[in-house]
């Protein structure tokens, strides 16, 4: 027992992506790019920070959600092969760059880096065959890392409260997936952008989750208003717990003015040589049907508010990152002795953040965690890492509240999700789910191939729930996918139910649409009674 300790920091990464498959096209999607890219950027260096933590002796505790569907695809035979195909792509376009290079000594240096990079990359991935959850298995059977899931295609589950079979359908194959995919069942759900509605914790109850997340008015708005604000989770029902984000710890990340990812020193994401060089020299490494995108090789700090960029230095952005773990940590020692010197107890500093901020956008985000994890292990006695359990049995008391409906992300309301870009795509759900529990009730006792039918049509349903198409809307970012993927998943949907309903089966195109969308393979049409 440390009598000096005065708070515990809870960090936690939110790793997700949408479900993003499409097999069988002569050029690939461009947004199965996203999932490439965070294997690269994002997940394979946070493995690396682990195994650097573990192999100087230091005890860490963080805490990670891995979304159904970024499990399921970071298991994918296929998605895998992408991935490959991509990274090699990388090596050789690394390779190139290392001989176009030559007259330029520091983009030389640079390039034979990021040569190096990616090599030791595919070797991590081919460690266990490409199937990045076991890379990360090892630090959960050591309670170094918590891993939680999140409802089953990142659903926003307080626009779908109306219809109770879209939460059941949501929560039961979270849990499933992740059971399947991870081998345990979870103790926390990170709820799709925090989104919570008085009542969810029964449900939440029922799958056996002990605790979730919301931003910090989720919890502060609470009635009776929580006496230690958000720095104690509360108690919602049914002993499950909310945790609520600190304001302070994420500004000084997330904040676009004066956050510690905008450093001058640091990597500039914007410039990228995938847009930068003559056309003829980049072509043949793009793949991309004549559109220019990012490769991940970028020679350019951040420099100033400028469009003139110097040259990457990766000793000054090192430096960076280990002046700002030190500034995260002073911040946070400064702030856990003020709140127990005010509320006499040990302070609950929840700091999350969604995980591809850390390498994706931020390059030196990994780096910056372990020069945090070692600074607190040996430079303070203050403040410890914890798991979110164990920082709550660690209180002497929890308050039990009722909170009312709340999210992260503009304003704090859902807003970002429901807005006059993406109104239109839910009375298509409600519908179509209506549908859906009518059609199980009706067929439940069906043949196997009717059973067949109702799966799919459970897997369309799901994938439609998606919060990534109303957000990717609002943004105006790849808008047209979103859209896309909205219409397809639904005329899908019809298209099935129509087979369904006609007993005219197209057994080809059935075969088509499970290959494409092939998520949830133990899922139950009883899922959306």
């Amino acid at each position: 027992m440390n009598p000096l300790l005065k708070g515990h920091l809870v960090f936690v990464l939110h790793a997700h992506l949408p479900f993003v498959k499409h097999p069988g096209y002569p050029t690939p999607f461009i947004e199965e790019n996203w999932l490439n890219e965070a294997i690269l950027e994002t997940y394979i260096p946070l493995v690396r920070v682990f195994r650097n933590l573990k192999r100087e002796s230091v005890p860490f505790k963080i805490t990670m959600s891995f979304t159904p569907t970024l499990s399921s695809m970071l298991v994918d035979p296929y998605l895998q092969n992408q991935f490959r195909v991509y990274i090699q792509n990388l090596i050789n376009l690394a390779k190139y760059e290392t001989r176009r290079t030559k007259s330029d000594p520091h983009l030389n240096y640079l390039s034979k880096r990021y040569l190096e990079h990616f090599e030791d990359t595919l070797e991590l991935f081919e460690e266990e065959q490409g199937d990045i959850t076991k890379l990360f298995l090892p630090f959960v059977e050591s309670e170094n890392l918590e891993i939680m899931t999140s409802p089953a295609t990142h659903g926003f589950l307080p626009y779908y409260q109306s219809e109770p079979s879209i939460i059941r359908s949501q929560l039961k194959n979270g849990r499933r997936t992740f059971r399947r995919i991870w081998g345990r069942d979870p103790k926390g759900i990170w709820l799709s952008e925090c989104g919570y509605f008085p009542g969810l914790e029964n449900d939440l109850e029922k799958e056996g989750f002990r605790y979730f997340f919301v931003d910090t008015h989720g919890i502060t708005h609470s009635s009776p208003r929580p006496k230690y604000s958000c720095y104690a989770p509360v108690e919602v029902g049914h002993g499950v717990f909310a945790f609520g984000r600190d304001p302070e710890s994420s500004k000084q990340v997330w904040s676009s003015l004066d956050g510690y990812p905008g450093d001058f020193r640091y990597r500039e994401y914007y410039r990228d040589i995938g847009h930068d060089l003559p056309w003829e020299e980049i072509e043949p490494f793009l793949h991309s049907n004549g559109i220019r995108i990012n490769t991940g090789m970028k020679y350019f700090r951040i420099t100033g508010k400028t469009s003139d960029k110097d040259y990457y230095h990766p000793d000054w952005a090192m430096e960076a990152a280990a002046n700002h773990a030190e500034d995260f940590l002073r911040n946070r020692i400064r702030q856990v002795e003020h709140l127990y010197s005010q509320n006499k107890q040990q302070a609950v500093i929840v700091s999350p953040y969604d995980a591809e901020l850390y390498g994706h956008w931020w390059y030196e985000g990994p780096q910056f965690i372990e020069f945090l994890f070692k600074k607190i292990h040996f430079d303070q006695n203050t403040i410890q890492l914890s798991h979110p359990m164990d920082a709550a049995r660690s209180l002497p008391r929890i308050q039990s509240v009722q909170m009312k409906m709340s999210s992260w992300g503009e304003n704090g309301y859902g807003e970002v999700w429901l807005n006059r870009t993406n109104e239109w795509i839910y009375p298509l759900i409600h519908s179509l789910s209506i549908i859906m529990n009518q059609r199980v009730y009706t067929y439940k006792e069906g043949t196997d191939q009717q059973i067949r039918i109702l799966k799919q049509m459970g897997r369309e349903l799901l994938l439609l729930q998606s919060s990534d198409w109303a957000f990717i809307m609002k943004t105006e970012t790849m808008v047209d996918y979103a859209v896309r993927r909205t219409n397809v998943h639904s005329n899908l949907f019809l298209t099935l139910d129509k087979m369904l309903e006609s007993g005219e089966v197209n057994l080809l195109l059935l075969e088509s649409i499970e290959r494409e969308n092939s998520i949830f393979p133990d899922i139950r049409p009883q899922d959306f009674f």
